[in-house]
């Protein structure tokens, strides 16, 4: 009876592939998170600026944070029937505590660090903590409990981290991180047990790239929100309404870029191959550097809407031309992983978008975000010409 309990659990043939409203309604919680950490960002490149990078990486920390929380519950998902009250009510569970940490993050690295370090440890230690008891008499409580075991260990230098300040906190946090992201690459190694890669969980791969794909949604709509507030309280002039359509033209062309071909496909690749777990895994990283990618964007624009014109301050070249660049770099590394080849057009823009920074450095924030739609623009465009009368190209990942 409690062997039938615990597979129960698991996805069966009979359970759909697609996401259920509850994942949807858990997105939402990353909607908010998001634009804390653009807002957060924003911060960093125009009112703070005590040192750029330390607070830029601080807040790339607690993106590394979120994402963790967001990918490993979808893997949860992907792997057990999320139509179970019992798992839906983990779920729920993190939700919440990721919320907890979204509304905690703008003041994570001052006065808030105790409820965002809290509320990590509590869903990345909760949530295996619940597998393994309700997989107790199952094979697969061993994946669950190697994962708490890493989850104990990183727990530590969270909740240290929270009871220090300054420099200290970014030390031990990044120390967890470190511990979070190098245990999950590794499969959550064990003494005399081995490992448990991701790539090796008989998950619905299905379920992941459509869930992937949803949150590559969930950050463009972030780029709407943070452009259309940031607009909503300027001055309406002539050269922020120029700099409005950009964005979201920008906003578009990413969308556009993403989903031409790979991004369509990716339910289609991932389903075909031979290992997709391992394609599924891949993907995470490709698709934690292009919502980065997107981040980084959303801010860039959101500077060029606010300061149009005078001097470009050096440092925002890095989210104005730095964003859209590293989401064509994952989005590069994406297409070789669903198509096993790359677009020249992806290089080419890419390329462009590197040389072009020091060209640009003199101009105004909103010419430099002209030049960078105006790259983005020619890989569309290149896209949608090679696609001319020629049949849709099928998917073949090499992993």
């Amino acid at each position: 009876m409690a062997d039938q309990r615990g597979e129960e659990f698991l996805r069966g043939k009979a359970t759909s592939p697609r996401a259920t409203f509850l994942e949807l309604f858990f997105d939402v919680a990353f909607v908010f998170a998001l634009t804390r950490v653009s807002n957060r960002l924003v911060d960093d490149f125009t009112v703070e600026r005590r040192v750029f990078l330390p607070e830029a990486g601080e807040t790339l920390l607690l993106l590394l944070a979120l994402w963790m929380v967001w990918s490993l519950t979808t893997w949860t998902t992907s792997r057990f029937n999320p139509e179970q009250p019992a798992l839906q009510l983990v779920v729920a569970g993190s939700m919440f505590a990721s919320m907890v940490m979204a509304v905690s993050l703008p003041e994570a690295f001052d006065t808030r660090g105790v409820s965002f370090a809290v509320g990590y440890v509590a869903v990345q230690v909760g949530r295996p903590l619940f597998l393994t008891v309700v997989m107790r008499h199952h094979p697969e409580r061993h994946v669950a409990g190697r994962i708490l075991a890493w989850a104990v260990v990183s727990a530590v230098p969270w909740i240290a981290g929270a009871a220090v300040h300054n420099d200290a906190r970014g030390v031990l946090w990044t120390v967890a991180v470190i511990i979070d992201y190098g245990a999950a690459r590794l499969g959550w190694p064990l003494p005399g047990r081995g490992r448990a890669p991701t790539s090796s969980w008989p998950v619905t791969g299905e379920h992941l790239a459509e869930r992937y794909q949803q949150f590559t949604i969930i950050a463009l709509g972030e780029m709407i929100l943070i452009s259309g507030f940031g607009f909503s309280m300027s001055e309406f002039a002539a050269a922020q309404w120029v700099a409005f359509a950009i964005t979201f033209a920008s906003t578009v062309l990413l969308w556009r870029i993403y989903f031409y071909r790979a991004g369509t496909v990716l339910v289609e690749a991932v389903a075909g191959s031979a290992r997709p777990g391992r394609l599924a895994e891949s993907a995470t990283y490709t698709h934690l550097a292009m919502v980065a990618g997107i981040v980084a964007a959303a801010v860039g624009y959101e500077i060029v809407i606010a300061h149009p014109g005078g001097h470009t301050d050096p440092a925002w070249l890095t989210v104005i031309v730095g964003g859209p660049a590293l989401f064509v770099l994952g989005r590069t590394r994406f297409e070789y992983e669903v198509f096993g080849r790359v677009s020249r057009s992806r290089l080419v823009g890419l390329v462009v978008l590197v040389a072009m920074v020091p060209l640009v450095v003199r101009l105004p924030p909103l010419a430099v975000g002209a030049a960078t739609t105006a790259v983005l623009a020619g890989m569309a465009a290149t896209d949608a010409l090679r696609a001319r009368g020629r049949p849709p190209e099928r998917p073949a990942p090499p992993l």
